[in-house]
């Protein structure tokens, strides 16, 4: 089930593309740069925890055009967790994040005068890092979905549900072994905690009233589009509106 929801969307197939083409790059050059390409985990992981926090979760922009690219890319997802397409990250955020990093990286690496600059760059970038977000993706359809599930897994889906249902300033990272960043960044939060704080309201409008003209007009222009009823925008409003009491 996991796989058929991956491969249906189009970014997995670019970005599984986007790995065979690295792939098949760096087997041309130096073996190191096999190992090189490792980096490429952490420095995903740590993309993925900025993007999350400071990008995807930033304050909603006044103008109705940003707000709705913001609920495009994230916002839809809050409200509308069981919404597939709006699961996977778009294009739109994927290529230039892909293509500003790989180009930034490979500018510091030449800016030393490092040899294979351009090589190292596409092992980090495209190839582990690309290879992170492909796990990312994994992970993060696996803790939306009712599956059998690994340890892994199901510590993973229980942290990010945590984020989604109780607390979404807590828990940004969803690939397993990320759970480092949140605690180093303290967004992390334990069960203890958890049991002594109500939900956060308004939990799945990321604190917004579920009235705002913003979510009204971001809600009809990608409902029709992603296939989200009538009914199922109404149930997303009541059930924004009011925190719950912790369990």
């Amino acid at each position: 089930m996991r796989m058929r929801l991956m491969l249906s969307h189009l970014s997995i197939w670019v970005m599984i593309v986007v790995v065979a083409a690295a792939a098949w790059w760096v087997a041309q050059g130096p073996v190191w740069l096999w190992a090189v390409a490792l980096l490429g985990i952490p420095a995903q992981m740590l993309n993925e925890y900025g993007l999350h926090r400071y990008i995807f979760h930033m304050a909603p922009p006044k103008r109705q055009w940003a707000f709705n690219w913001l609920y495009r890319v994230h916002y839809g997802h809050h409200e509308f967790p069981t919404c597939w397409p709006l699961l996977f990250a778009p294009l739109s955020v994927i290529v230039p994040v892909l293509v500003g990093n790989t180009a930034l990286l490979w500018a510091i690496l030449s800016l030393f005068g490092l040899p294979h600059a351009f090589d190292i760059a596409v092992a980090i970038v495209p190839l582990g890092g690309a290879a992170t977000f492909l796990a990312y993706e994994w992970f993060h359809t696996t803790a939306h979905v009712t599956v059998k599930k690994t340890a892994i897994e199901r510590h993973v889906s229980t942290l990010h549900n945590q984020h989604h249902f109780r607390d979404f300033s807590k828990w940004f990272h969803v690939t397993a072994g990320g759970e480092v960043i949140d605690r180093l960044m303290g967004t992390a939060i334990s069960r203890d905690e958890l049991k002594t704080q109500s939900r956060v309201e308004f939990i799945r409008t990321l604190g917004l009233r579920p009235d705002d003209p913003r979510l009204i007009a971001a809600r009809e222009k990608y409902a029709p589009r992603f296939g989200i009823t009538d009914r199922e925008v109404a149930r997303a409003g009541l059930v924004a509106g009011g925190a719950a009491p912790a369990r």
